[in-house]
């Protein structure tokens, strides 16, 4: 299968309050193949979220670099990156981020509007993944009438609608309870799956880390295999 992203040489540091170096990661080298699930865990602090938003574009390393089918993403101007995040890269949070004065519907389509594309084509994709997440009956609904795996089922058929290469979910069922983060955590798998997207997870449920193809820790800035 086709390497979708790449991750060469990539370190990141922080400042402390009192001016010091912090090093969250330090010479993480990996790559994720076309379709391929991956899990990342690691305590809380060692550095998760912070890869996940370097892969998606959303933070810059301090150096390294990351590579979309051999292309430097850390080499686009601020407008071609968020062009590439929006075409080729789906996001899922722990807090689903949904916009409280959209229905469901609307949510889903709103990547699609920005991506330029037309009203009834993104209203026939949100509606479709909406039906495939098994909210079909919800389309009219604002978050505040959703449960909380319900948002995040909306989350997950936002990232997808502009049918991306790469899904990165940050603790995506952190929120949720037991037997509904198990739920969740299934849909997500199978989505990407079906939608043949590279999903990488960073999660503290081993459970689910599990169940993904290539597993990794992240741990004292290092990536290693889990």
């Amino acid at each position: 299968m086709t390497v979708a992203i790449r991750i060469e040489n990539l370190h990141r540091q922080f400042l402390d309050g009192s001016g010091n170096k912090l090093t969250v990661l330090t010479g993480i080298n990996a790559q994720f193949r076309d379709a391929q699930t991956v899990s990342v865990v690691g305590s809380s602090g060692s550095g998760k979220s912070t890869l996940l938003h370097i892969l998606g574009g959303l933070d810059h390393p301090t150096l390294g670099q990351i590579y979309y089918r051999d292309k430097p993403i850390f080499s686009f101007d601020s407008d071609k990156l968020a062009d590439w995040r929006n075409r080729c890269v789906g996001f899922v949070f722990q807090s689903h981020h949904l916009m409280p004065d959209f229905t469901a519907l609307e949510n889903v389509m709103l990547p699609g509007m920005i991506k330029g594309l037309t009203k009834p084509t993104c209203l026939e994709r949100a509606t479709e993944l909406l039906e495939q997440v098994g909210l079909q009956d919800r389309l009219t609904h604002k978050p505040t009438r959703l449960s909380g795996g319900e948002q995040q089922r909306v989350a997950i058929a936002r990232a997808l609608v502009n049918s991306p290469d790469i899904i990165l979910a940050d603790e995506p069922t952190g929120n949720l309870d037991t037997r509904t983060g198990e739920m969740v955590g299934d849909l997500l798998g199978k989505v990407c799956h079906d939608q043949k997207a590279t999903l990488v997870l960073v999660t503290h449920n081993t459970k689910l880390a599990a169940e993904m193809d290539y597993r990794l820790k992240l741990e004292n800035g290092v990536l290693s295999t889990a």
